[in-house]
């Protein structure tokens, strides 16, 4: 089977008989080599014991007064996010709790960006193990990189901000093209390959680059593999099977419950259902609804059994795409589990 986002740390974590993710010290050490922790020149000898005790033992408990030793305030924070990180990663045992345990058990999440999406680009890794459909795994992406937007002739592509912000930059031939785009000279166009049932193998070559395009309009295979994926997210974080579909409108006079995937969508469908008129400059950034339909009645509320949850996928005004897999995971209308 074809491996892919080798650099996610998927590798260095144990997966259970459950597929559920266990942390080990490989996974927690490899965050003591990042090089926002990792010793410099300037470094102090109380910055450097600390770092080499963490290499040797990633569970070392770290004291207040220890880190108040450090001499680099920045070192200090640092390591402060980092531990508090590791502790909450240790305490729930596996990825998956702690992820699930930062959206149900605190009212406000302050853990930096950087590491939510790092736990969920492991967590989409394993679901999707082992996985022979190229533009699934693109999909994936979608779950913990935010996508840059673009509208043409009915087609809506997604590409990665990130590589789309470099590519603006430095024209794709990275610190040289900076250089030449500072002296105003002509980059090259470069263009980013859309995957298609044709060329999608392409994709195993280049997974950990995020520079490929899916692209999300109705008919288009990509919007079908990012609906398996997130049926795939529902199922190996809540144990609950769904089957999710787009949808071109909605035209239930029924309707009842319904998420965003996003926050410019839960707005959107707030002021729908609310009956509240919505510009046509809205409606243009909506960019797919979704019908879920839950597999077994029992897992919701008995007055809710049959019915669907209706969901939006909308861009920003800047074109930008941010899914949140943490609201399918909060909004769900689901029964109360003994």
């Amino acid at each position: 089977m074809p491996d892919f986002w080798r650099d996610s740390g998927f590798h260095l974590l144990n997966r259970r008989s459950d597929g559920h993710l266990e942390v080990t010290e490989d996974f927690l050490r490899a965050y003591f080599l990042r090089p926002e922790v990792r010793p410099v020149e300037e470094s102090c000898d109380s910055e450097r014991a600390l770092h080499e005790a963490l290499i040797r033992n990633p569970k070392e408990a770290v004291g207040a007064a220890r880190l108040a030793a450090l001499a680099d305030p920045d070192a200090r924070d640092n390591y402060q996010v980092v531990l508090d990180f590791r502790d909450r990663l240790v305490a729930a045992g596996t990825v998956e709790g702690c992820y699930l345990r930062l959206f149900t058990e605190e009212n406000r999440v302050l853990m930096p960006p950087l590491f939510l999406d790092q736990m969920v680009q492991v967590i989409v890794r394993s679901l999707l193990e082992p996985c022979e459909d190229p533009i699934r795994a693109r999909a994936g992406e979608v779950l913990f990189r935010e996508q840059k937007v673009t509208l043409n002739d009915g087609a809506i592509m997604a590409a990665d901000s990130e590589t789309v912000d470099v590519y603006a930059q430095t024209g794709g031939f990275g610190s040289l093209g900076r250089l030449v785009a500072e002296a105003a000279t002509p980059l090259r166009s470069v263009s980013l390959d859309v995957l298609d049932e044709d060329n999608a193998a392409v994709y195993w070559t280049r997974d950990n680059r995020f520079d490929t395009v899916i692209a999300l309009n109705f008919t288009a295979p990509g919007l079908d593999a990012l609906c398996r994926v997130l049926e795939g997210w529902v199922k190996h974080m809540l144990d609950v099977e769904v089957s999710i579909q787009p949808v071109q409108q909605i035209s239930d006079p029924h309707w009842t419950w319904h998420l965003g995937l996003d926050s410019e969508g839960t707005l959107l469908l707030n002021d729908l259902y609310d009956g509240k008129e919505v510009s046509e400059d809205r409606m243009t950034r909506l960019l797919s609804l979704f019908r879920l339909d839950f597999k077994e009645s029992s897992v919701v509320p008995e007055n809710f059994a049959g019915r669907p949850v209706y969901m939006a996928l909308c861009m920003t005004e800047s074109g930008s795409l941010r899914l949140k897999p943490q609201n399918l995971l909060v909004n769900l209308p689901l029964a109360e589990r003994a």
